[in-house]
């Protein structure tokens, strides 16, 4: 428990620093599925054809 009131600018810092660590988070699950997407060469559209020897 605080023994001072908390200031109207920690508040404001607070809101904006937890903007800042979202749009972080959403970049980088954006980049992870991009990651795994890529890696594993498959399209979400197009089905998989296998080669036949």
């Amino acid at each position: 428990m605080s023994l001072r009131k908390s200031h109207e600018l920690h508040q404001r810092r607070f809101s904006r620093n937890l903007g800042v660590g979202l749009t972080l988070a959403a970049f980088i699950v954006i980049i992870f599925g991009l990651t795994i997407v890529k890696v594993s060469g498959t399209s979400l559209g197009q089905p998989v054809q296998e080669v036949q020897n």
